[in-house]
């Protein structure tokens, strides 16, 4: 059994992908720049909101660092207000973190996502939940850097050994791998099993109910 379980955030625990392309491409249109589909999203995220933002802009404004900071910053405002109108949590999370919680494991989320809409989206939707909650902070690297996962263990005193990591995309499979974490890869989340599976996932899983397989033993 493993004493603590850290999560991703955006397709791992919670399905916002909606969300995260109605406000960008708001963003985008307010600055005259052309918008997309849902499917291209699964791929614009996982680097943080500032890749995601450049990732969105057209090819021949990538460079426009201008353009880029005023689409960036209405992207925030947007989804501080409307972050949350489709995001909810995937069938069986819920039920899955409480059976952990009950049986004493430390839950924990990192993610890439701006530190305040992190915190807020998982106080909002796992009240009292988790014991710990990261998103982009300033000053720490982001994912697949492992220095907030080492921050994470050190702060409650749990060796990578003890601890199991569960993520949607390449970014988080070579985090948990780079932190020396027991690493799997989620299945429903925005990226195919393929991706996890290549970037050297453990193991990967397609049902919610594995987690607490896999962590409590």
């Amino acid at each position: 059994m493993f004493k603590m379980a850290i999560f991703d955030m955006d397709g791992t625990i919670l399905d916002s992908l909606e969300d995260i392309k109605d406000c960008c491409n708001k963003a985008l249109a307010d600055f005259g720049c052309p918008t997309h589909p849902l499917a291209p999203y699964k791929y614009f995220v996982g680097n943080g909101a500032k890749n995601l933002v450049r990732r969105a802009m057209p090819d021949d404004k990538k460079a426009d660092d201008a353009l880029f900071e005023n689409i960036f910053k209405r992207y925030i405002e947007y989804y501080k207000v409307h972050g949350n109108d489709k995001t909810c949590p995937y069938d069986g999370i819920p039920e899955t973190l409480q059976k952990l919680k009950d049986n004493g494991i430390i839950l924990g989320v990192l993610s890439n996502k701006p530190h305040a809409d992190t915190t807020n989206l998982a106080e909002l939707h796992f009240p009292d939940m988790f014991d710990i909650v990261y998103g982009e902070r300033s000053g720490v690297p982001i994912k697949p850097a492992p220095d907030a996962i080492f921050e994470i263990l050190e702060k409650f005193g749990v060796a990578p050994g003890e601890v199991a990591y569960f993520g949607d995309t390449s970014v988080d499979i070579e985090t948990g791998l780079n932190a020396g974490l027991y690493t799997v890869g989620v299945e429903w989340g925005f990226r195919p099993k393929a991706e996890l599976v290549e970037s050297g996932a453990l193991c990967t899983i397609d049902k919610t109910e594995a987690i607490a397989d896999i962590v409590l033993g």
